[in-house]
């Protein structure tokens, strides 16, 4: 138990329910200013709604319940909080339970001035905590239930209680509550409030519309899908030729070295591309990753893609059928410690590496967005059972190629073309291709399903991946695909 003693004040008293008065106004606008007309304002908790005008002004209003009239404050009470009295300034509760009771002491402009837990019974001389004339609240809490009382200290030693009027000012700091604000076409807004008589300017942003839903894959300039690995802390055992990194990465099948290059900027929550470069017979994943994987990466001007070329196999050995599965589980490890946009990985090579791009067109599409394949062939040393689904797909062709000749990339291209059309009508679509002279030629399909572009891109050359316009040292290719690949 807790007992203050008097200092000399005396009290007027009224008790209140807990509601207090209070208006809210406001106006609710869209990011570009303009006023949203009939939305819908309404108070969570006190259950008060109302709807926005032409401008976009509406007001919530409650005035404070009438008392009616008299309360003898020398009379017990019985609250929502207990038994209470107030004599000579004292406050005196108690209550059939052991649970704490807070006292809470405020002044007109709604500054507490005390905050005080008890338990059980006792007493509170609220004068302990008022140093001046004038109107106050005390607000009694027991768990949920709660009761506010008006007070006031008129500066004579003796209590002034009996009958008083209804007061129009009761306390408004600790009256909270959320407002919601929900109209056609925009997010709903939910603010929470901790002042009921306040003036807010509320703005609304345009609801996106809902992602379409497709038995796989996705539709173009979709959100981002985020992997399990976003949010992880990740740290890999990195080695380091020169200054370009790499990792041993375990499989099933044994080790294989993998060129990784991840944004300096990298965010562990932010969901990133995910392009693969495959090396071609010959060659290997640090030539891939020193070319800066087919001249992609210094387009990445904003940090957005995780770059990765896995060895192939045995090196300088083209891929086989086990490299499926080292794919599978090397996009498997990426996306379980990298925040990965699953949405937007893709795949690229030259020669055998692009065979093997091809080869994955065929039968990963549900988690290929698309591949760029540079003098590519429908044939390889192993090939998957193709899946009739569509996949983003572009090839680069030299006319003059030898080894993988125009008739092969061609016969590559077709195949892609029954898949990403209706009944295979891509196929009947003559494509301009490079006339003898003058800059390379790229034809966009306008046949093949929106979401899977066909893109074929014809030059003069040999078996070479890096195309040049003539009187340019600059290939053209790099840029082509990554305006590509910035389609999906």
């Amino acid at each position: 138990m807790n007992k203050l003693l008097m200092t000399g004040m005396s009290f007027g008293l009224a008790m209140a329910i807990s509601a207090s008065a209070f208006t809210i106004t406001g106006k609710v606008s869209d990011e570009g200013g303009k006023a949203v007309r009939n939305a819908s304002v309404a108070l969570l908790t006190k259950g008060l709604r109302t709807e926005t005008d032409a401008t976009g002004a509406f007001t919530l209003h409650q005035d404070e319940p009438d008392e009616g009239g008299a309360i003898d404050a020398l009379v017990p009470q019985n609250s929502a909080v207990g038994y209470l009295s107030v004599n000579g300034g004292v406050l005196s509760f108690s209550q059939g339970t052991s649970a704490p009771v807070q006292v809470q002491i405020f002044d007109m402009m709604g500054n507490r001035l005390l905050k005080q837990t008890l338990y059980g019974s006792g007493t509170v001389d609220m004068n302990a905590s008022v140093k001046a004339e004038g109107v106050y609240f005390a607000r009694v809490s027991v768990g949920s239930a709660q009761q506010t009382f008006k007070f006031t200290a008129d500066g004579s030693f003796n209590a002034a209680f009996g009958k008083t009027t209804s007061a129009k000012a009761l306390l408004k700091v600790g009256d909270r509550d959320n407002l919601q604000v929900v109209a056609d076409g925009f997010d709903t807004l939910t603010v929470k409030l901790d002042n009921l008589d306040t003036t807010l300017a509320l703005t609304l942003k345009k609801s996106a519309p809902p992602q379409p839903q497709y038995e796989y894959g996705w539709g173009l300039k979709n959100d981002p899908v985020p992997t399990r690995g976003c949010g992880k802390d990740t740290r890999l055992d990195y080695k380091y030729r020169g200054d370009k990194p790499y990792i041993d990465f375990k499989w099933s099948k044994g080790t294989r070295t993998v060129r990784i290059d991840i944004p300096k900027s990298y965010d562990k929550n932010k969901p990133y591309k995910l392009i693969f470069g495959m090396q071609c017979m010959g060659g290997w994943a640090g030539g891939v990753q020193d070319e800066g994987y087919y001249g992609l990466k210094p387009f990445d001007k904003e940090e957005s893609v995780i770059f990765v070329a896995p060895e192939g196999n045995g090196n300088q050995a083209p891929w086989a059928q086990d490299d499926y599965l080292l794919f599978d589980e090397l996009l498997a490890y990426l996306e379980g410690n990298f925040c990965i946009d699953s949405s937007r990985v893709f795949s690229t090579g030259f020669s055998y590496g692009s065979m093997f791009s091809n080869g994955l067109s065929w039968n990963h599409q549900d988690v290929l967005r698309a591949v760029a394949v540079y003098e590519t062939a429908e044939r390889n040393i192993w090939l998957p059972q193709r899946q009739n689904k569509g996949i983003g797909w572009m090839g680069v062709l030299g006319l003059q190629d030898n080894l993988c000749t125009p008739d092969m990339g061609r016969a590559a291209r077709d195949i892609i073309l029954t898949l990403n059309s209706e009944g295979g009508k891509a196929k009947n679509e003559r494509a301009q291709e490079y006339g003898g002279n003058g800059p390379h030629v790229c034809y966009d399909y306008t046949t093949v399903e929106e979401r899977f572009p066909v893109r074929w891109c014809t030059q003069n050359g040999g078996h070479i991946w890096d195309h040049k316009d003539p009187g340019q040292n600059k290939s053209w290719v790099p840029e082509t695909t990554w305006d590509f690949f910035s389609k999906f």
